[in-house]
């Protein structure tokens, strides 16, 4: 079977997802017997070696970044540092089929972001795509019901912090190099991370702690590594939907490690949201093929 660009791109992309979601496994079991602040920052010092290094190989440091590009860039680690602690919390205290179903809703977000900040251009039709889409995530929520706790909110709040972080990623200039941007995030997170573990309480961490952390590092290094490849291999419009693989993974680690199964309803708004996230993602690739040739997008 001869793999063609798209297909490397898609199982690259699946990679990725099933990559981060294991990472999220990892970090759960280990919320088990670690605060949340030593976890964070034991797995930031890792992360940020292990990208410090990847960065200093790919000549990534010889870039000098443009003063909007340093804006940029410090909107988008301060957004990291709110992604991490919010998406935390809410992993470690919530199924964890229920969190990633909810982050799903990141290209309707994004979308949205796009239209009201950067001022892009969002058809009716994608608007009506988000709109049933927030429906999906309120199912999902149910803000409501008694199982909507704080950590609920959290994982709106990671929806929203991740966004940012997207959307100052987006602007900024194509010649900065992924890695760099990826370091001052995950310095920035270690740094956050630095001054709440001064005021926990440390747990020694034994033989099966040790590897958890180990594994949870090359997992999101594995994740970041094969989303930048997916990126740069076929068509993103094709490989970008791929990104919903992080769903399934989820469900099937969800039941087989925690014994999880989200419920009917909640699996409703889950459909809900992939289905008017990948019409979105559909319809922002056929409007980019429109535009240059002076058509009017929708």
């Amino acid at each position: 079977m001869v793999l063609t660009d798209n297909l490397r791109g898609a199982l690259l992309m699946t990679g990725s997802m099933t990559a981060f979601t294991v990472n999220d496994a990892f970090m759960k079991l280990l919320s088990e017997d670690l605060p949340f602040f030593q976890l964070l920052f034991v797995r930031s010092v890792a992360v940020s070696i292990l990208i410090g290094v990847m960065a200093w190989r790919a000549k990534a440091f010889a870039h000098k970044l443009s003063p909007q590009d340093r804006k940029l860039v410090a909107i988008r680690s301060l957004s990291e540092i709110g992604a991490a602690y919010f998406f935390l919390n809410a992993l470690f205290n919530l199924p964890i089929a229920n969190v990633t179903a909810i982050l799903q809703a990141l290209p309707l977000t994004v979308a949205l972001g796009a239209a009201l900040v950067l001022r892009e251009h969002v058809g009716w039709r994608r608007f009506l795509a988000i709109g049933i889409g927030f429906i999906g995530v309120m199912l999902i929520v149910r803000p409501t019901g008694d199982g909507f706790t704080v950590y609920s909110a959290y994982a709106l709040l990671a929806v929203a912090s991740v966004t940012v972080r997207d959307l100052a990623a987006r602007k900024l200039s194509r010649d900065v190099p992924s890695l760099l941007v990826a370091l001052a995030a995950g310095l920035g997170v270690l740094m956050f991370s630095a001054v709440g573990a001064v005021f926990v309480e440390w747990q020694p961490m034994d033989g099966r702690d040790s590897v958890l952390i180990v594994c949870a590092v090359l997992a999101i290094i594995g994740g970041y590594l094969f989303s930048v490849m997916a990126m740069r291999v076929g068509e993103i419009g094709f490989v970008a939907p791929f990104r919903y693989t992080s769903l399934l993974a989820a469900l099937l680690i969800g039941f087989f490690v925690f014994g999880e199964w989200p419920d009917v309803t909640t699996q409703i708004g889950a459909v809900i949201v992939v289905l008017t996230g990948l019409f979105t993602l559909w319809r922002e690739r056929k409007t980019a093929r429109m535009s240059p040739a002076g058509l009017r997008t929708r």
